[in-house]
């Protein structure tokens, strides 16, 4: 019971990075900080993650090592935005940080999403069939022209509230 309860908050967690991410993103192409929805979106985020180790522990996954590296991306986001804010260099490091972490996230859902529904699942059951490797290549290539746009497009490194 207490498992199922965990899980729901993480999961809970997940999602809304997720749309964290998506209105952070959407800010970077209008060069607007959001500066609510970026704390919404690097908190959960990262606190995904953390809550990732915390379930019953089987060995070393490769959730494991995604879950470090982007906590690893997350601090340098986090960084870049808040210590560093967002001038010269930074500006373009806590962007592509932000996507990566972005991504990172969407990975892990569409891992579930082929993991969980039957429809997804039926297509790739051990996840290293061809419907499995096109949908993620397909999100990849998405996040990186996300994060190459976003870079171009967000200018705005001062306080600005949208």
């Amino acid at each position: 019971m207490i498992l199922t309860i965990f899980t729901l908050f993480h999961v809970a967690l997940s999602l809304v990075g997720i749309l964290g991410g998506f209105a952070v993103v959407i800010g970077m192409f209008s060069d607007k900080r959001l500066d609510g929805w970026t704390k919404i979106f690097l908190w959960t985020t990262a606190l995904t993650s953390v809550t990732g180790f915390m379930f019953p522990y089987h060995g070393f996954l490769p959730s494991y090592a995604l879950g470090i590296i982007s906590l690893v991306v997350l601090a340098i986001a986090i960084f870049a935005r808040y210590r560093r804010h967002m001038e010269g260099g930074w500006r373009r490091t806590y962007v592509i940080g932000a996507v990566m972490a972005f991504y990172l996230n969407f990975f892990v859902l569409v891992v579930q999403l082929f993991k969980h529904v039957p429809a997804l699942t039926a297509l790739a059951p051990t996840q290293t069939e061809a419907p499995f490797k096109i949908a993620q290549l397909v999100v990849l290539v998405a996040f990186v022209a996300i994060g190459f746009l976003a870079t171009i497009k967000f200018h705005n490194a001062h306080p600005r509230t949208a």
